[in-house]
């Protein structure tokens, strides 16, 4: 039976929610797409007359969809090129979701994204579902077929997991735009030891290329290791200009609520350098530079009014 008007409708004021749902728990925009219209697939199959909490409904086929695609995709990566990071999107995205509250911020900053990796598919959903978007225990439960207690502890064991592998933050928009102006301003100076003042001594640098762009395949470790990579990205060089196409402008911005750097040529987004900054200093940086992961950066950017570069690179 084809769905009526109002039934696409209820669909649609949802497709949002599963969105950012979806997203949090693949950290892919185009693979969370693509499990929002499997739902919607689902949806059009179904006896709508029978469901009786359309919501409900909704959010567990999309939560099994997506666990199904986070088991499929642990063996995915393994034969990946490189570092796999997740697909930052930039501020304004809608995918982004709810940000109400510091949990749900949380819940989609890219370093969190990056930890969930470590979390089992049950852990990811459940820690995604009760902090970024408020579900009871209980109805977790009937989503993922587990019993109430078993979803509380798998919720504690997710949490302690973040919690433990994430640098503290208490650095304000406006301190944390100021560091990333110095780190810049540092970087291009063709000198480590400022750099070096910047970053806390654990810090760590990693980045994707997918295979299409290069980047090294283990992080750099340490504050003199870390300064001397970031130093040499931005030292000019004929075929960094090869690799993206031009000289690419570099804009300070945030991305899945944190500071990030973005670099563009000709209107295309071909890096983001996302920035995990504390009180101690520069944590981490993140660089997704894979153009697969890239392309909706690339729609939101155009969408947008971002003014002169800083600089522009290379």
């Amino acid at each position: 039976m084809p769905l009526t008007t109002k039934d696409v409708n209820r669909f649609e004021a949802a497709r949002p929610r599963l969105e950012a749902i979806a997203y949090r728990l693949l950290g892919s925009a185009s693979e969370a797409e693509d499990a929002v219209q499997e739902t919607f697939l689902r949806w059009q199959g179904a006896d709508l007359e029978r469901i009786e909490v359309p919501e409900a409904w909704l959010t567990k086929v999309l939560t099994n969809l997506c666990l199904n695609q986070l088991t499929s995709a642990r063996s995915r990566r393994e034969t990946y090129v490189g570092q796999w990071l997740p697909e930052p999107l930039l501020d304004g995205d809608p995918m982004l979701g709810p940000a109400d509250t510091a949990e749900q911020r949380e819940s989609v900053s890219y370093a969190v994204l990056t930890l969930m990796e470590r979390l089992s598919p049950n852990e990811r959903a459940v820690y995604v579902l009760r902090e970024a978007f408020d579900y009871p225990h209980r109805e977790i439960a009937d989503i993922l077929d587990l019993t109430e207690a078993a979803c509380q502890q798998i919720y504690h064991r997710a949490k302690k997991h973040i919690a433990d592998g994430k640098a503290r933050s208490e650095v304000d928009e406006a301190a944390a735009r100021r560091i990333v102006e110095e780190f810049l301003a540092a970087a291009t100076s063709g000198k480590t030891e400022p750099l070096v003042q910047l970053l806390r001594s654990d810090a760590i640098a990693i980045g994707d290329g997918g295979g299409k762009v290069p980047a090294r395949t283990k992080a750099f470790e340490g504050a003199l290791a870390v300064a001397k990579f970031m130093r040499g990205l931005f030292k000019p060089a004929r075929s960094k200009r090869a690799w993206v196409g031009g000289s690419p402008g570099i804009h300070v911005t945030s991305a899945n609520g944190e500071p990030a750097i973005v670099a563009v040529v000709d209107g295309r987004v071909v890096g983001i350098v996302c920035m995990e900054i504390t009180a101690e200093g520069i944590a981490a940086f993140r660089s997704q530079a894979n153009p697969d992961k890239l392309e909706r950066a690339t729609e939101v950017w155009a969408a947008g009014e971002h003014g002169e570069p800083l600089f522009h690179a290379f």
